[in-house]
């Protein structure tokens, strides 16, 4: 825009230029060269366009409270297996995707608002202040009220009643979304952590082909991953239906077990011979350190490695810990062979299976 083009503005609207009174030596390449004049904004010098700005502002703090709200209702009323397809991301949780994209929102919402209106309605005047040395004396305690007096009258969120509400209630509504997660904090779980799906003579399913697994199917050298009979039934399998059964993923995590085949001269602990079947020995599958899922065997050394902090098992000494951060040895599963020669629990696990919890005693 030229400035024969700019509209002409009244004197009682510009504001007070405040340049600095510092003259630039002649061919002085560091001079300090003061401050430009000031252009006023459209906003200061048109109450329409003032009106508008201050409407925008408003809205997107409105946004930010309804966002808040949105946020509240997906914690509360959407349920958390529920899974969805959206273009690019593919399959999510719907409650995930919910709560970022709510509280993403109202965040924004704010900040922006309090940017517009910032770059729009308060003051943009430049004022230069000369350094001085600060003293907590009853000047500058003077000096630093009437600067705050002059800021808030600057702001004109006296004069603008609309933002000052929808400012106030969207500021006033965001951090319920923290105490609504406190939610999560309980109730507790009391005894559910040391408990799983296996129960004296429950089957062992084969985790692949979905069959029980009788003695002759374990190679010695490898890994066989199992379940517990009755799990699949009970709760739904993941791959055969849209969204995922309550409990599934929990109780097929917890639950989960290794199988592997060891010389019975091989074991070192009496317990864990017994506790096994002609060498076939049944170990949870989930790590202690943090509940990673384990699967890094070593034919000849018998150690199971997590792939996520290192941790390794002793398979042949009770599952335990020779290395790495977990605290704990590999929760053993009782085994035996029923009538019809497949493998079978003996009981549950006799101590809770994962990673260590507070709790737990």
């Amino acid at each position: 825009m030229s400035s024969q083009d700019k509209p002409e503005v009244p004197e009682e609207h510009l504001p007070e230029v405040h340049a600095s009174a510092h003259v630039p030596a002649e061919g002085d390449p560091f001079a300090d060269p003061g401050l430009p004049a000031h252009e006023p904004r459209v906003t200061d010098i048109d109450e329409k366009a003032a009106k508008r700005a201050e409407r925008q502002v408003a809205l997107l703090f409105v946004i930010s409270m309804l966002s808040t709200i949105g946020f509240i209702w997906a914690y509360v009323g959407i349920d958390k297996h529920r899974i969805i397809d959206i273009f690019f991301f593919g399959k999510i949780g719907a409650q995930n995707f919910a709560l970022g994209g709510t509280l993403g929102l109202a965040l924004f919402c704010i900040g922006a608002g309090a940017i517009h209106w910032a770059r729009t309605l308060m003051t943009d005047e430049e004022v230069v202040q000369e350094r001085h040395e600060l003293a907590s004396d009853a000047e500058t305690r003077e000096y630093a009220i009437r600067e705050f007096a002059q800021g808030a009258a600057d702001s004109a969120i006296g004069r603008r009643p609309l933002i000052r509400r929808t400012m106030i209630g969207a500021m006033a509504l965001v951090p319920l979304s923290g105490v609504v997660l406190l939610r999560d904090l309980g109730p507790l779980p009391g005894t559910k952590l040391r408990h799983t799906e296996w129960a004296p003579g429950k089957e062992l399913i084969n985790e692949a082909t979905g069959k029980p697994i009788k003695p002759n199917d374990i190679v010695k050298g490898s890994l066989t991953m199992a379940l517990p009979d009755g799990l699949v039934e009970k709760y739904g399998p993941a791959g055969q239906k849209e969204e995922l059964e309550h409990g599934w993923l929990e109780e097929a995590g917890k639950a989960a077990v290794l199988l592997v085949r060891l010389e019975p001269q091989d074991i070192k602990s009496k317990k864990e011979q017994a506790w096994g079947y002609e060498g076939i020995v049944a170990y949870s599958k989930i790590c202690t350190h943090v509940g990673c899922p384990i699967g890094l065997y070593e034919q000849q050394t018998h150690h199971l490695l997590c792939p996520c902090h290192q941790s390794t098992f002793d398979l042949a000494d009770d599952g335990k810990v020779v290395f790495g951060p977990a605290a704990r040895s590999l929760p053993q599963l009782k085994i035996h062979v029923n009538e019809a020669g497949n493998l079978a629990a003996s009981q549950d696990f006799a101590e809770p299976v994962g990673a260590s919890f507070w709790e737990r005693g």
